[in-house]
């Protein structure tokens, strides 16, 4: 009797069965779906914190890179970063976050990882001017550093060019050359890398060539600079710490 009635008693708990089954079903799906949600959301904020990781992670290579140039220098510097740029045709400038409190002051060069940037031309207490060499009004002594052929170079306005307008078109000098600061007119140090000869053109009714040069500080790019004291006056981190003129101290990194 027991076998003959067990069909009836499947068919008749079937109906229980079922809504329990599917009500489970329906709640693990919610489930499912919330923690699915959950997990698209942390999926996205650890993505954004690897992006910022990634581009820390490039700014602390950058930092190092100019660490280990500081000490190669033999002079006081301090490291700026990048506030903005206005780059026009008539005005190749950029703003760095150190002003007077930090004893920065006009005419003081500015260094990349990879040669002269420019120099200061306004300086304010929390943010400095800086005039790059591609500047149309600036210019700037250098030599061949395989000769010591001085000259000058000057802004084109371009971005990425240098000219060099008073060499006769007899001068030695020729693409590929390396221009390094000369150290004349007293603003900057001499034997700072500053651009590449890459243009040698002659003009047969004029007495100079046409030289151009490639500037080896990354002006596009950086993002980090150095800030060069090449004299005795000290460097100071904060102003409220200061000690009073002509008082010993270190400077920020003092180099041998």
């Amino acid at each position: 009797m027991s076998l003959a009635t067990h069909p009836l008693q499947l068919l008749a708990s079937l109906p229980g069965d079922s809504i329990s089954v599917m009500s489970e079903t329906v709640f693990s799906y919610a489930e499912l779906k919330k923690e699915n949600s959950h997990l698209k959301e942390t999926q996205l904020i650890n993505d954004a914190k690897l992006l910022k990781l990634e581009a820390l992670e490039k700014e602390n290579t950058r930092l190092r890179v100019l660490l280990e140039n500081s000490f190669r220098l033999g002079e006081q510097v301090l490291v700026a970063e990048l506030l903005s740029v206005k780059l026009d045709p008539y005005e190749h400038t950029v703003v760095v976050n150190k002003g007077t409190r930090f004893g920065v002051h006009a005419e003081q060069p500015v260094l990349d990882a990879n040669g002269i940037v420019g120099q200061v031309i306004r300086a304010l207490p929390s943010s400095s001017e800086v005039m790059l060499i591609t500047d149309p009004d600036h210019a700037i002594p250098v030599e061949v550093n395989r000769n010591g052929l001085r000259t000058i170079a000057f802004g084109t306005g371009q971005q990425n060019r240098l000219q060099l307008p008073f060499l006769a078109k007899n001068a030695d000098i020729v693409p590929g050359d390396l221009l390094v600061t000369s150290g004349l007119g007293g603003v900057f140090p001499a034997g700072y890398p500053v651009a590449v000869v890459d243009k040698f053109e002659t003009r047969p009714d004029k007495s100079f060539a046409n030289i151009y040069a490639t500037p080896k500080a990354q002006l596009e790019t950086s993002r980090e600079f150095l800030i060069v004291w090449s004299d005795s006056n000290p460097v100071f981190l904060d102003n409220k710490n200061a000690p009073p003129k002509n008082a010993p101290t270190e400077a920020e990194h003092d180099l041998p």
